[in-house]
C-alpha cells in the first residue's frame, strides 16, 4: 500500500484529494497546487489534526520535498541539487529552494533532504517542524533556511533555534525592497501594519545566533563556511 500522495489537482479540489488522502491511510500527503482558499487550508489543516493526527501535510503551494539521490515528492529538478549532505534545507519561497539547492551544488556541497513548506498563510508543514527534524537527524550537520516577507514564521522558527537547535543555521530572507501592503507572489508574502518586514526577521534570526546572508548567493557562501567549519 501506498504511504504518500502527491496532489496536483486544481485548487477547488484540493480540500476534497486532502481529505480523501487521509482517510486511505495515506501518512504523508504533498500538496503543490497554488491558489487554495484560505479558509479551506484552515479546515483541513485542523481536521488531520484533530482526526488524522499521524498524516502529515507539506503544504499547499510549495515545491515539495527531496532527499537528493533517494527520493523526491513534488516539482523539484534533482540535476540541481548534490546528494549526501551534510546540510539540510527548509524554504517558504519556492523558486529559491531551487537556487538554495543550486548554491550549494556549485560548491560541491551535499543536502540530506531540502523541504518547500509553501508560501501560503496556514502550511501544513511549518519551518519548526522542519529544524526540530534537522535537529533530530544525525546525517545533517547544518540547516540553510530562505524565509520572505510577511506573517511571523521566521520570528517564531529564529525562537525556536536560540532555544532548541545545536546545530549552525544560514539563512536569506527574500522581501528586503518589497513595498508595505503588496502581495509579492505569494498569499503570504505581504508587509501589514508594519510587520513582517524583512528586517525584522533578519533582525531576529541574526539574534538567534543564524548567520543571515544579503542574497541567495551569500546565504550559500556562509553555509560554505559553517560546513569548512564542521
Amino acid at each position: 500500500g501506498a504511504t504518500a500522495s502527491c496532489i496536483f489537482i486544481p485548487a477547488p479540489g484540493v480540500q476534497g484529494a486532502v481529505l480523501e488522502a487521509a482517510e486511505a491511510g495515506i501518512e504523508f500527503i504533498v500538496s503543490i497546487t497554488e491558489g487554495v482558499p484560505a479558509h479551506d487550508e484552515a479546515y483541513f489543516f485542523n481536521k488531520l489534526k484533530s482526526d488524522f493526527p499521524n498524516t502529515r501535510l507539506l503544504g499547499p503551494n510549495c515545491p515539495g520535498i527531496i532527499s537528493p539521490g533517494k527520493a523526491n515528492i513534488g516539482i523539484t529538478a534533482g540535476h540541481i541539487a548534490k546528494a549526501g549532505g551534510p546540510v539540510g534545507i527548509v524554504s517558504r519561497s519556492g523558486t529559491l529552494t531551487y537556487q538554495a539547492l543550486y548554491e550549494l551544488k556549485q560548491k560541491d556541497i551535499g543536502v540530506t533532504t531540502c523541504v518547500g513548506i509553501g508560501g501560503d498563510p496556514v502550511p501544513g508543514t511549518s519551518f519548526i517542524d522542519c529544524l526540530e527534524a534537522f535537529e533530530a537527524d544525525p546525517e545533517t550537520k547544518a540547516v540553510m533556511m530562505i524565509g520572505e516577507i510577511g506573517g511571523s514564521a521566521e520570528e517564531e522558527a529564529a525562537e525556536f533555534i536560540k532555544n532548541h537547535m545545536t546545530k549552525p543555521v544560514s539563512s536569506y530572507i527574500a522581501g528586503v525592497t518589497a513595498p508595505p501592503g503588496k502581495k509579492m507572489g505569494h498569499a503570504g508574502a505581504i508587509v501589514s501594519g508594519g510587520k513582517g518586514t524583512a528586517a525584522a526577521k533578519m533582525e531576529a534570526l541574526e539574534a538567534a545566533g543564524v548567520r543571515v546572508g544579503q542574497n541567495p548567493t551569500e546565504a550559500g557562501e556562509l553555509m560554505a563556511e559553517i560546513v569548512a567549519a564542521l
